[in-house]
This record gives structure tokens, sequence and C-alpha cells, in this order.
């Protein structure tokens, strides 16, 4: 798979990783669990590494944990989480409790999620960073408004991760945030890149245009992808799924050729045309 490095240290990061929102909150039934271990089999893989979960997503971060800890693969993830909730006390409690429910004695990327008081955890992170709790710290947030809150906080501070939603139809962060997270040396990770599953909708019944080859691109899911990763301020994408299929076409699309600016502004143009 196709790495960008993190900024802050250079070290390379597969560019395709996978989203845990809803997709992972499940109980103890074993056909789910088994199908959601499929689909991190097929992530590492793959080569990609990114797990991204949030104490918001029920039981994610536990789901996650537990299927790691019995693949053995703790050592081949990535494991980004959040916090989310107000004060320092409950903070300390929530990402205590992350580190216990993802069984890892470390986590690679604490984010503070949804910019919840950011500047009360923010402290919290960096000392947790400094004695190796965390290896990279950042911010979230997924809507077009908060844009301006974020890039508030890429100027104002000093943080590894910025992660936002972005979209070949939502594109208000090319202008508003992506060049200065270059510019700032803030690597990106890009959620809901499917829309909320929106595009799918309005894809169906039309045909991948076959110049999409040239980018060696085989669906609309490695389109929309391919999209985002031809940004070159993109350090990585993660898309949601429970489903193995959906995995696989979608870490295909960190390998292969990316679109250059030129052929970005094509793709743009041919989606919005309808």
């Amino acid at each position: 798979m196709l790495t960008r490095p993190i900024p802050s240290t250079a070290e390379p990061l597969p560019v395709v990783g996978i989203g845990t929102w809803q997709t992972f909150d499940v109980g103890a039934d074993r056909a789910a669990l088994d199908q959601r271990r499929e689909v991190l089999s097929i992530l590492l893989e793959a080569g990609g590494k990114v797990i991204d979960s949030s104490p918001m997503y029920g039981r994610a971060e536990a789901v996650v944990g537990g299927l790691l800890s019995d693949m053995k693969a703790h050592g081949k993830a990535f494991l980004a989480t959040k916090v989310w909730t107000s004060g320092e006390a409950a903070g300390i409690a929530q990402m205590q409790a992350s580190l216990a429910k993802l069984q890892a004695p470390a986590i690679d990327l604490m984010q503070v999620h949804n910019l919840v008081d950011w500047r009360t955890h923010l402290k919290t992170l960096r000392a947790w960073k400094e004695r190796g709790t965390f290896r990279y710290i950042g911010i979230t947030h997924y809507t077009e408004p908060a844009l301006e809150e974020l890039a508030a906080v890429v100027r104002a501070e000093r943080i590894d991760f910025v992660q936002l939603g972005y979209a070949i139809d939502e594109r208000a962060a090319e202008t508003r945030l992506l060049p200065l997270c270059a510019e700032r040396g803030v690597a990106v990770i890009v959620n809901q890149p499917f829309g909320s599953g929106s595009l799918f909708r309005q894809a169906r019944g039309r045909a991948l245009p076959e110049w999409a080859a040239e980018i060696d691109c085989a669906s609309w899911a490695q389109f929309f992808l391919k999209f985002i990763l031809g940004h070159p301020a993109v350090t990585c994408v993660i898309p949601g799924t429970a489903r193995p299929e959906h995995m696989r076409d979608n870490v295909a699309a960190g390998f292969g050729r990316l679109p250059d600016a030129g052929q970005r502004e094509r793709m743009a143009r041919h989606w919005a045309a309808g």
C-alpha cells in the first residue's frame, strides 16, 4: 500500500485505514465479531494500519481491542482514538478506559473528539505524549462549519494530526484547512469520504468513466477515495465498513496511481455533471 509521511516525524503511514463509527458497535454475537475480524484482517494484510475509534462509538473500542488481541495483531495496527468529554478529571478517566478497552499499553494517536473542551484536554495529551502513553496527538471534527475552529487550533497549537470531513462533493477543506495543515506540518486524516454514504446512492446506475483506469481505479469507492488521496496534504483516509467485500474494495484505492491536480479536477467535473 502507498504511504505518506507523518510530517512531525516522517514516519510512513499507509494511506487507507478504517473508521469504526456504527460499524464496530456490536456485542458478543460470534457471527458479527467474525465478520469484523475478517474486515481487520483484510486491512492489515493489505498493508493498512490505521484503525480509528472513540468512546462515542459505543462498544467499538472494546471490539477492536478484543479482536486485535485474539489476532495477536496489536503490533501491526496504528491505533487512533479520542477523548470526548468535558473536564480534566473526566478526560483522564475516559482515556484510561480507552487504553483498557483497546488492550494497548500505549495508543498511537489520541485526538480531542469534535473539539470538545480541547484546551483542557490538549494539556493532558501533551503530558501523556511526553511520558510515552500517546505517540501522537490531534483534534477532530466532521462538519464544514467546524473548519474555521479547526484552523484556529492548527494556527495556535503544535499538534501532529487533524481529522476532518472531506469528499468529492464536500470540498471546503481544500481552501479552508488543507493548505494550512501542509504549511504547519500537520498530518490529515479524512473521515466521511463517502459523504455519509450519499455518494453511493447518487452513483447507483452510473457507469464508472473509462478513463478511471488511468489512475488504476475499478469502482466508485476507489474513485471517491483516490480523489481524496490525490490531494498532497491528505495523509490517510478512514472509510468505515463492516463488510469484508467493501474493505477489499476500499484498500485497493491505496495501490497504483493516484490522480494529479488536473485529473482530480476532471474527476470532480465528471461527478458534478451527473
